[in-house]
């Protein structure tokens, strides 16, 4: 008997329509005498979209790709049986941002709901978390995983990498059992706590602060600078490991969606495992670094431009504070 695959019915996005340019940050920073113009440039950032009022948040980002998926796939609350919220920024810590949506979109009663946080690798493995569990559960049909993160609020002014670096923006994408699909094939995990003090937030816990309260920058990511490249072999090596026990060649992959951190990082994984600059995709020029949802911009991009069709094959690896390389291939 055919196993059932987990395949991808339809994926949409959210961003703010405010966009900003590097001269903004470039400005911002040369007026307390740093110079981000060879960042910007390493990063690969031109523009990148951002929340500019008080009513938007990583959890209405999250509301509103939801709502932009459910519209264009025809579906309603009621037809989801799991919600999967990814964010290292969640609004809320409880009740679940997830129920939350959940209650936004009227879902059923039946609807398992859960946050899951992997930091900036969090969309990618709750989406891998979520294909696996509807494997070994045939009482879930349908998933909607929703990846939002708005760093901002807790980024130092005078901190370049987080301040300059990110923007805001939420990818939801809706799985559903197919008797007739492949869709999810497999995933690779590698884990490395090489730098895991060098991003905290918040920096000093939040039971602490719990004891002595909230001073002005209390909330602010504590970042110590180091080579965002250390991961890039141990990236390539697992992805090598994941296409090799799955038959699969390079050749294979018509799109892959890669953490947006950098463009050079993107590259160099590229070149090390064999697929060219057209098959990875990058929007992190336009869209800044969005964190969670980055390699699913990636994807909403492929998809729109018409560089995958159903059938092809899609790599996926992202990355995690700490670190944490995830790994998955999937048939779009």
């Amino acid at each position: 008997m055919k196993m059932a695959g987990i395949r991808i019915v339809d994926i949409d996005i959210y961003h703010p329509s405010t966009k900003v340019h590097n001269d903004f940050y470039i400005e911002h920073f040369d007026a307390r005498g740093v110079d981000i113009r060879g960042l910007l440039k390493a990063l690969g950032r031109d523009t990148r979209y951002k929340i500019d009022n008080d009513d938007e948040n990583s959890l209405s980002m999250a509301f509103e790709a939801a709502s932009n998926l459910l519209e264009k796939t025809g579906l309603t609350g009621a037809d989801i049986d799991l919600i999967a919220y990814a964010s290292q920024t969640p609004e809320y810590i409880f009740p679940t941002n997830s129920l939350m949506i959940h209650r936004l979109i009227n879902g059923a009663s039946h609807t398992i709901c859960i946050d899951s946080n992997a930091n900036c690798a969090g969309m990618t493995a709750a989406f891998e978390q979520v294909s696996r569990q509807m494997l070994g559960n045939p009482r879930i049909r349908r998933a909607l995983i929703i990846g939002s993160d708005y760093v901002a609020p807790h980024a130092s002014p005078d901190d370049p990498v987080y301040f300059a670096n990110f923007g805001d923006a939420a990818a939801a994408v809706i799985v559903e059992r197919d008797e007739h699909a492949v869709g999810f094939i497999d995933s690779i995990y590698q884990t490395d706590t090489c730098v895991y003090g060098n991003s905290l937030f918040p920096a000093e816990g939040l039971a602490k602060l719990g004891k002595t309260g909230v001073d002005a920058g209390a909330f602010h990511v504590k970042f110590i600078p180091f080579d965002d490249s250390i991961c890039v072999d141990a990236a390539s090596e697992s992805i090598r490991t994941l296409l090799t026990r799955n038959e699969i060649v390079p050749d294979e992959i018509r799109a892959a969606c890669f953490s947006q951190l950098s463009i050079s990082n993107i590259r160099a994984v590229s070149e090390n495992i064999g697929i060219g600059d057209d098959i990875a995709v990058y929007i992190g020029d336009e869209f800044g670094y969005t964190s969670t949802s980055s390699p699913f911009i990636a994807l909403h991009r492929a998809i729109t431009t018409g560089q995958i069709q159903r059938g092809d094959k899609v790599l996926f690896w992202t990355v995690g504070a700490g670190w944490q390389n995830v790994a998955m291939v999937v048939e779009y």
